[in-house]
């Protein structure tokens, strides 16, 4: 199953309509319309916010894997929409230089501690 197919799917499951998939995403109806007549998969840049309206993973989206259970590896990265309140606090660190990140990083350790 190709990460097009997976969309259709998704949408007809939830009983999304094309048009409302399109809208929430700001994905051009025709755009949407190209990978269901010619096979054609979403870039890259689309997976967040589709992943977002369908409610999946980029993990399933991609692939189809689901992490089931206690027995599944679990992944060695997060993946997170910047615009979201973690993402903004990722983004803000980032920026920051080491003095900074060392006192931070000091005040979460205090913080978990409790």
């Amino acid at each position: 199953m190709t990460v097009s197919d997976r969309v259709f799917q998704r949408m007809k499951d939830i009983g999304m309509s094309q048009k409302e998939f399109s809208e929430k995403t700001g994905i051009a109806q025709s755009t949407i319309s190209e990978w269901k007549s010619k096979g054609n998969n979403p870039t890259a840049e689309k997976i967040m916010p589709i992943c977002s309206v369908l409610d999946v993973t980029p993990e399933w989206l991609l692939s189809g894997a689901t992490v089931r259970g206690n027995r599944s590896r679990k992944p060695d990265f997060y993946v997170i929409d910047k615009e979201s309140e973690i993402g903004q606090i990722i983004g803000e660190i980032s920026s920051m230089d080491q003095s900074k990140l060392d006192r931070l990083i000091g005040y979460m350790e205090a913080l978990s501690e409790k």
